[in-house]
């Protein structure tokens, strides 16, 4: 979850918003790749999750990882809540699952080295005070009442609100973990392109990553369980957004869109103002009932920017949602993906080629079979294997246009962090078929194993 934005003064033009949102416009040498990646922390002897406190927490990790390694603190009331280091921050999930939010970074040999470095590091903390971390897109055997809500402002709101809409907010708070991939764009049009594939292809990678075939202790008769949760949270700031495909899409009907979806807080010295359910359209005019009289600035903006959760998001660039969290390789797996997809033009039209022709219905309908069926996926004679064949190709040729070198030159592009996805278009199985062959096979139903044979 998004960190409170700084930064900016009072908005005083509608202009501004759309403005705030052009700024991310970059020249194509400037962009960067920035890699999340969220993991779920327990006690190894009891197979709990972890609390914010005690001598298996969170905390301990937090506090771990600043005196070991040198990262910085952030604090809220009194309670540490993250760390900063290098351009990158650690962060807590409402849930405890911790959070990487990686530099933005060059290339994928470079994030793919971050993201290893990291993993070593919280290893080395756990290991010490006997705690585990596994990347699954979703808690295998947790409880809600067994999963703690982290001490943060935003949380407390979000935790009230998601009781009111939706049928499985909570859920997706406490017991979901992803990887995504933050990317740039070059200017309006660019960013329309890439909004427009980011979410037609957001299904393959749904399907391509799915990992979390497990929920409360049972099979849960899907490959992305978390897909489930986050399509049943809140209907007003999650979804494929047909409108993104309108003709005249850009930044200023995402800030039409935005606009219309119901607050959650405006940050002010320190701790979070509750505006649940309040219009920033009312905001905008003095009139918000949670601070009469007082309009936004441009980091009340940049907050709620970070209130919508559609499986693409833009914000000064644009974030990939749509995968479960996994095992190391498909963490690396993912920005070679996007990248290979949007980075390269030539790639980018001919993703766009594949998905030009499907409407709203048909991209839906793709986004509910991957999280059913994973690969298996078919829909209107689309079969997703296919589909994702098709894709990863395109991926492989746009990495192989960048031709970003790595190991010192030794390798020639980026290409191999895609080899764990090319396994599965070979296999057609992705990390959730592996884990219910396990299950089915040598586990015999015993869902403990995932802890021993799958975490970091």
């Amino acid at each position: 979850m998004s960190i409170p934005q700084s930064g900016g003064g009072p908005i005083e033009r509608h202009e501004q918003m759309v403005e705030y949102l052009a700024s991310g416009c970059k020249p194509k040498q400037d962009w960067r790749i920035g890699t999340e990646h969220e993991k779920f922390g327990y006690c190894k002897d009891t197979l709990k999750p972890l609390p914010y406190e005690g001598e298996r927490s969170i905390l301990a990790v937090l506090e771990g990882l600043r005196d070991r390694f040198g990262w910085s603190p952030v604090t809220e009331g009194g309670h540490l809540i993250g760390l900063e280091k290098d351009g990158a921050n650690v962060s807590l999930e409402p849930g405890g699952a911790l959070e990487l939010s990686g530099a933005p970074l060059e290339t994928i040999h470079q994030t793919c080295d971050e993201v290893n470095e990291h993993l070593r590091e919280v290893k080395e903390i756990a290991d010490k005070i006997g705690v585990g971390f596994i990347g699954l897109g979703a808690a295998p055997i947790w409880t809600h009442e067994e999963m703690p809500l982290m001490p943060k402002g935003r949380y407390k709101l979000m935790n009230d609100y998601m009781q009111k809409v939706g049928t499985m907010g909570t859920a997706m708070m406490r017991r979901t973990c992803t990887v995504q991939v933050n990317l740039d764009f070059g200017s309006e049009a660019d960013m329309v392109q890439k909004m427009r594939v980011a979410l037609a292809l957001q299904p393959v990678a749904t399907a391509l990553f799915a990992n979390s075939p497990f929920f409360e202790g049972k099979v849960n008769n899907h490959k992305s369980w978390r897909s489930v949760i986050w399509r049943n949270l809140d209907a007003a700031r999650t979804g494929m957004l047909p409108f993104v495909f309108d003709d005249g899409f850009g930044f200023e009907a995402w800030v039409d869109y935005v606009l219309d979806v119901p607050m959650y807080f405006v940050y002010r010295d320190g701790k979070y103002i509750n505006a649940l359910g309040m219009s920033f359209r009312d905001f905008l005019k003095g009139q918000l009932p949670a601070l009469p009289g007082e309009t936004p600035t441009l980091s009340d903006w940049a907050d709620h920017l970070t209130t919508v959760f559609p499986e693409a998001r833009l914000k000064k660039y644009i974030e990939m949602r749509g995968a479960d969290g996994g095992p190391w390789r498909r963490l690396c797996a993912l920005p070679a993906l996007w990248v290979g997809l949007t980075y390269d033009q030539g790639a980018l039209d001919a993703a766009w080629d594949l998905a030009k022709g499907w409407d709203a219905e048909t991209r839906e309908a793709l986004r509910v079979a991957a999280s059913v069926d994973g690969l298996q996926a078919e829909v209107n004679g689309i079969k997703m294997h296919d589909l994702a064949r098709e894709v990863v190709a395109i991926a492989d040729a746009g990495l192989k246009a960048r031709a970003m070198p790595g190991a010192g030159g030794l390798v020639p592009d980026e290409t191999h962090f895609l080899n764990a996805l090319k396994e599965s278009v070979e296999t057609g199985k992705v990390a959730a078929d592996e884990l219910l062959d396990h299950y089915h096979g040598d586990w015999n139903g015993d869902l403990t194993r995932v802890f021993t044979e799958y975490s970091y």
